[in-house]
């Protein structure tokens, strides 16, 4: 069975040449991703995520909230093995399925049945398993006739669909979603949120960032409310949402 364990995990990002006190100053002003401060040697340090403790198990579906800034992006990010933790201990039970930057991988002068192939790749599939895949892909994107020419002959929706649709194309164990619901142009939401749903009944385990209360109530057992790297509330999506949008008025 799948299963995420952290423990005291923090990440901090070194800033690096900001010598000058009156940018220094501005800098902590402005800075909103978790929490600015120095350390032992004075340079300025971004503590993304600070000390975050959680269990997530077969059948979890956990919301991630919070202001832009809170620590949602690195939390997924740091679920996908992008970053490492720069203290604490993080343990994951099952093969990751991260759809967080969904044109990652994408280039344009490749036509749309090329990109299929090495999205796919890029994404852990097989070669045998895409190509059992590309009718499925190339029937969800709808593009028809297009995935023949130059993705720079596609329209920006044209991109997103095609991007989305490969993407959607793994069997995920833990799937990690960064506000992909609403990928592409109208006429392609439906057919988007009906392959996302049947994503979300075949995982083990979900983390799922969104600013959608009807999709937290929707899909989420648990919700994780993250406020300048740290925790605020895990549990409960009611209370979560009541403590969110306490804080936000």
């Amino acid at each position: 069975m799948a299963r995420i364990d952290l423990r005291n995990v923090s990440i901090e990002f070194p800033v690096y040449n900001v010598n000058a006190r009156s940018f220094k100053k501005k800098f902590l002003r402005l800075a909103t991703g978790g929490s600015v401060v120095k350390d032992a040697n004075q340079h300025i340090v971004v503590n993304a995520l600070k000390d975050l403790s959680m269990t997530l198990k077969h059948g979890d579906r956990l919301g991630l909230i919070g202001h832009n800034g809170a620590g949602k992006s690195t939390l997924l990010r740091l679920l996908a093995g992008v970053y490492e933790p720069t203290s604490g201990d993080m343990r994951t039970e099952g093969h990751v399925s991260p759809m967080l930057d969904i044109m990652h991988g994408i280039e344009t002068e490749f036509t749309g049945y090329e990109n299929i192939v090495q999205r796919g790749i890029l994404l852990g599939l097989s070669r045998a398993e895409i190509q059992a895949h590309i009718q499925e892909i190339a029937d969800l994107t709808g593009l028809g006739d297009y995935l023949s020419m130059p993705m720079r002959t596609y329209s920006s929706g044209m991109m997103v669909r095609l991007a989305f649709s490969i993407s959607a194309s793994i069997k995920p164990e833990i799937l990690l979603i960064d506000e992909v619901f609403n990928a592409g142009d109208a006429d392609f939401v439906e057919k988007a949120r009906s392959k996302m749903v049947q994503l979300l009944n075949q995982s083990s385990i979900v983390v799922m960032a969104t600013h959608s209360d009807d999709l937290i109530r929707e899909f989420c057992n648990k919700v994780l409310l993250l406020e300048g790297g740290q925790i605020q509330y895990l549990g409960d999506p009611e209370e979560a949402l009541r403590l969110y949008h306490l804080d936000s008025n």
